[in-house]
């Protein structure tokens, strides 16, 4: 069965919207599984799934003004103009004082996001990967170097990774010596992911945060359809406290790298629950 072809319950019209859905199907920079510009429409045919009432939050979704604009046209652009064309269009929703929620495409669409809001902003990225390289594969915004890109715009003490497990050496030396501030999946297996959410919570203090959510942060036994997968994950119930814990700070939200030929549907069901819960987690806060 085809359902239509924007997010469920996101029916409010843009004007009136405070939350507004736009889809970034990019995966130019890709370099292990292909078809991560499958997930916009994939994630929006999931939501279809789901109740209105979220029985965690307590809220129901059509008590939220929520608008899915559509895909940005960027499929063809090269990285730099795809990301010139990200920040613009994310630009327009800060002025109009909208939340904008990103559905990728690969990890590269969110510097693009990022780099519309001031530059004392704080970032929370959820990611197996570390994503620091100045450059992979001959591109500065292969998604390989999406946190190098960030750093760019948001001074590197304001950014905190939680979830990583995989970097190659000289780029994971190169972020211990610029200071980034990670917590990796090993530490949070012996310690807890409360821990890891109060040393975070204690570095990022009371910042406005964007939060920027690589779904192969999460283990493949939960979600093997991504496009980098990587073995020793968090599970989804970690991604909801992470979520619960800086909802009253967040500004802004992307899930990226979704590949959906890969599964059989199940990393897109989790992808639109998830992008389902973070609007009602922060309008309870606010």
């Amino acid at each position: 069965m085809v359902f239509p072809n924007y997010f469920a319950d996101a029916e409010s019209d843009f004007d009136e919207a405070d939350f507004v859905i736009f889809g970034v199907p990019y995966e130019k920079t890709s370099s292990f599984r292909h078809g991560a510009d499958k997930a916009p429409r994939e994630i929006r045919q999931s939501s279809w799934n789901f109740e209105t009432y979220d029985l965690r939050t307590g809220v129901d979704l059509k008590d939220i003004k929520l608008h899915d604009y559509g895909d940005l046209d960027v499929k063809n652009l090269d990285t730099q103009k795809m990301v010139d064309k990200v920040k613009n269009f994310t630009s327009t929703l800060i002025v109009k004082n909208k939340f904008p929620i990103a559905i990728g495409g690969v990890h590269s669409i969110s510097p693009g996001i990022i780099n519309a809001f001031p530059n004392d902003i704080a970032v929370l990225s959820l990611d197996g990967h570390m994503d620091f390289r100045e450059s992979y594969e001959n591109d500065i915004n292969n998604h390989a170097c999406t946190l190098r890109r960030i750093a760019d715009h948001i001074h590197i003490k304001n950014i905190a990774v939680i979830g990583i497990r995989s970097a190659e050496k000289e780029e994971f030396e190169d972020a211990q010596k610029a200071g980034l501030f990670f917590i990796d999946t090993f530490s949070i297996r012996k310690k807890g992911i409360h821990k890891a959410i109060e040393e975070t919570k204690k570095y990022l203090k009371d910042k406005k945060i964007y939060l920027t959510l690589d779904m192969d942060v999460i283990d493949p036994a939960y979600a093997s359809g991504t496009s980098t997968p990587e073995p020793f994950g968090l599970n989804p119930f970690d991604i909801l406290e992470l979520i619960d814990a800086f909802s009253s700070q967040l500004i802004g939200f992307d899930i990226v790298e979704v590949c959906p030929a890969y599964d059989l549907g199940e990393t897109s069901i989790l992808a639109a629950k998830l992008l389902r819960y973070v609007p009602g987690a922060v309008w309870s806060k606010n």
